[in-house]
Parts: structure tokens; C-alpha cells; sequence
């Protein structure tokens, strides 16, 4: 994990999350599209770590996300 900078990444709040308090995800596209790193945070620590993963890793956890029973 590393700390990025959080005020120079839009953030994007996952559609799996919800506004009731639970886990919420987010994670930077434009950051991603620009540089092939995708930074992912929980949106309650915004100035807490940030897990950073390839494009393709990435994929790889939507589409467990999607698979999964929820």
C-alpha cells in the first residue's frame, strides 16, 4: 500500500457502495487511465492508505466483486 496524495486524484465512489455508514470503495479512473495504476480507498479515511494495483489486477477484483454471491 502507499499514500498517495488525495486533493490531486477526483475520486469515484464504487457502485457497490452504499451511503448507509457500511464498506465503501473508491477508486481514481482518470488516475488510472493516465498512469496504469489503479489507486483504491475506503471513502470513510480519506487521508488513510491507499491500496495501489495494475489495470489488469483490477479487472481482476470487479469481476470477483461481480461473481460473488452478496
Amino acid at each position: 500500500m502507499a499514500t498517495t496524495n488525495s486533493f490531486s486524484i477526483r475520486w469515484v465512489k464504487s457502485s457497490y457502495s452504499v451511503d448507509n455508514g457500511g464498506s465503501c470503495v473508491e477508486w481514481a479512473p482518470e488516475h488510472a487511465a493516465a498512469s496504469g495504476i489503479v489507486p483504491i480507498r475506503d471513502s470513510k479515511c480519506a487521508d488513510g492508505p491507499v491500496l495501489t494495483v495494475s489495470l489488469h489486477a483490477f479487472a481482476g477484483l470487479v469481476a470477483l466483486a461481480q461473481s460473488a454471491d452478496l
